[in-house]
């Protein structure tokens, strides 16, 4: 029953964190910005870790979630407004670009806070285990309103993601709404473990569906197994949960590429 007990606020924000970013998956896929994700996550952990020199770790306060959010959103706008560019300026070459600037930059404010080896473990794995019903609700109802929004405007939202004209406010929702999302899911789980929700689960689905519904289906029940399958494992076997998070999903991904399915990567109909 401790276990448990210990367990369950963990699993439920992990459960949630597969809920909506397997459905963000898709549209990563379909935009063909596969490293979006990871670009994000890595912004936000550069404005959490910018908030360490006004107020100390473990404090709480709201200057490190609005410094994250608003480095995130500041770049999401910014990948909206260049996608207009891409024809000369390609977006997987900006969004790689900013995930090295923020990288670079988080390793050289890092080195200038206390515990800063530490804090760099905390922002590419998380601390998932330590999450507290209180974040997992918080998390729940911003998650809640998104997942509302997406599905009023989920045409809009997929023309946008298809790349047709006339969609630039679309596309800048999008990105607004996807870095309030990594913004939430990067303070709990970690650069890596965010990635790897996001797009092992999608890219799995992708394989043997065509249908967004089925894609979407599938890859629910492969992110649900896959975290399942890492809690038990870490907690069997005392490893690093966030960690554990990461190996399973993108082996799970790898594993199906061994199975027959339809195609990789093709594309979905609405």
């Amino acid at each position: 029953m401790q276990v448990i007990q210990f367990l369950a606020a963990p699993f439920c924000l992990a459960f949630l964190l597969v809920g909506i970013h397997a459905y963000l998956g898709l549209h990563v896929l379909k935009r063909e910005v596969i490293f979006v994700d990871i670009s994000l996550s890595q912004v936000a952990a550069l404005g959490a870790a910018i908030s360490l020199f006004f107020v100390r770790e473990g404090e709480g306060g709201l200057l490190p979630l609005f410094l994250s959010l608003g480095l995130c959103l500041l770049v999401a706008f910014s990948l909206a407004l260049l996608k207009r560019f891409e024809k000369s300026v390609s977006q997987e070459a900006l969004i790689g670009m900013t995930y090295a600037l923020a990288s670079g930059a988080l390793i050289l404010v890092a080195d200038r806070l206390p515990h800063g080896a530490e804090h760099l473990k905390t922002a590419l794995v998380g601390n998932i285990l330590f999450v507290t019903w209180a974040q997992v609700l918080e998390t729940f109802a911003v998650y809640v309103v998104i997942g509302i929004i997406h599905w009023i405007f989920r045409k809009q939202f997929w023309r946008a993601s298809a790349g047709e004209p006339g969609t630039f406010w679309w596309d800048f929702l999008f990105y607004f709404l996807f870095g309030i999302v990594i913004t939430f899911s990067t303070s709990h789980a970690g650069v890596l473990v965010v990635f790897s929700i996001l797009v092992a689960p999608a890219a799995l689905a992708s394989r043997y569906f065509s249908k967004v519904s089925q894609q979407l289906m599938l890859a629910w029940v492969a992110g649900f197994l896959g975290l399942t399958l890492s809690f038990g494992l870490s907690y069997a076997f005392d490893l690093p949960s966030g960690a554990a998070i990461v190996c399973v999903l993108t082996s799970l991904f790898f594993l199906a590429l061994l199975i027959r399915g339809k195609g990789v990567l093709h594309s979905a109909k609405h």
